[in-house]
């Protein structure tokens, strides 16, 4: 989910990577009924919360969000009756309700089963913590208002996938259950085709390539995510982005990125584990000046550039999977966004003025 990727696609339950070393605040709790038969606690919540998987569920157990009686629980742990389970989490709940609201969106693709929908940059995808509305769902949920068969506020419908708020491109939109059911395990199987273009800083010196780490929050830094070697960090997980170059441009290059896997920021944090950050990534980076001189009139383009694309220079650019119910083969296309076609042009003729760039 390159990215906001989540890539873990759990509409219903948003859990902590890691616990919290303060306060918890419960955001579900269970009481084992007392003809219950041992079974594992992952089964038994995947079973109990409506479009929760059960991979996000062993990773809340693993970071300590599930307590069975007041203590935290493995989740090969098996309930018993009238066990207390609860989850927990660093903050409040806080009752997400999607309404409807009149956004813009463009759409590419619509029929009874799905959407396929290409996302401006800066448009939040889901409600969270800090952006309660103005997000894509609440787009959805306006365009679909007048569908009876669409509960914008039932897990069993909607995203199969999602990207960052600031990267722009393809989106899949499951409009029925059958349709997510179908389309998330073709996620899950990895049978999907998806690939981003992206700008970024330096000369990629081989032309293509793949990149292997396991991906997991920045010890440091919460908000960032880092690579592991593999089988370091047991709550990292396994990540593979094929890159090819498609353009050398001096002191930036124009890639296309293949994802194997979907983790989140998979691609920013993958590219600039090589040495290669995205072009303006704030998060990582990639809005200072990482390649090139330090001339007056050098510091001013780089500026300039951020200007025309405020944000991390990064598109889906393709998306494609078999239909859940007609198994016709769907691929679509999206062009590149106003503000990336100008940075490219603009380095375009900033690489034809230069004659051996100091790469």
């Amino acid at each position: 989910m390159e990215e906001d990727n989540l890539e873990d696609i759990d509409s219903e339950m948003e859990m902590d990577d890691t616990a919290s070393g303060g306060e918890m605040y419960e955001h579900y709790r269970f009481e084992v009924d007392k003809g219950q038969s041992l079974l594992r606690i992952d089964k038994y919540l995947t079973d109990k919360i409506a479009g929760i998987s059960r991979n996000r569920i062993q990773d809340a157990a693993d970071a300590g969000n599930i307590l069975v009686n007041g203590k935290p629980s493995k989740s090969n742990y098996r309930v018993k009756p009238l066990d207390i389970i609860t989850i927990v989490l660093a903050y409040p709940r806080i009752a997400l309700e999607i309404t409807p609201q009149d956004i813009p969106i463009r759409i590419v693709y619509e029929d009874d089963e799905l959407l396929v929908i290409d996302k401006q940059p800066g448009l939040v995808v889901h409600p969270g913590v800090g952006n309660y509305e103005g997000t894509l769902l609440n787009a959805i949920a306006f365009h679909l208002k007048d569908n009876p068969y669409f509960d914008p506020n039932d897990s069993r419908v909607g995203l199969v996938h999602r990207i960052d708020k600031d990267t722009s491109g393809l989106l899949l939109i499951a409009k029925t259950p059958n349709a997510k059911t179908n389309l998330g395990k073709q996620f899950f199987d990895k049978t999907t085709r998806r690939t981003y273009n992206a700008l970024v800083w330096g000369n990629v010196k081989e032309d293509e390539g793949t990149i292997t780490g396991d991906l997991g929050r920045d010890p440091r830094d919460r908000m960032l995510f880092t690579v592991f070697p593999e089988g370091e960090n047991p709550l990292a997980k396994h990540a593979v982005t094929h890159y090819k170059v498609l353009e050398r441009l001096g002191y930036v290059t124009l890639v296309e990125c293949r994802l194997e896997t979907g983790r989140t920021h998979q691609i920013r944090v993958h590219m600039k584990h090589i040495g290669h950050t995205l072009f303006n990534d704030a998060r990582y980076g990639g809005n200072e000046i990482l390649k090139g001189n330090r001339t007056a009139k050098y510091q001013q383009f780089v500026k300039n550039c951020f200007e025309i694309c405020p944000r991390q220079a990064l598109h889906a650019r393709t998306l494609g999977f078999t239909h859940p119910t007609t198994g016709r083969d769907m691929n679509f296309d999206s062009e590149l966004p106003d503000d990336m076609t100008q940075l490219i042009e603009k380095w375009r003729r900033f690489a034809g003025i230069i004659s051996t760039p100091d790469l």
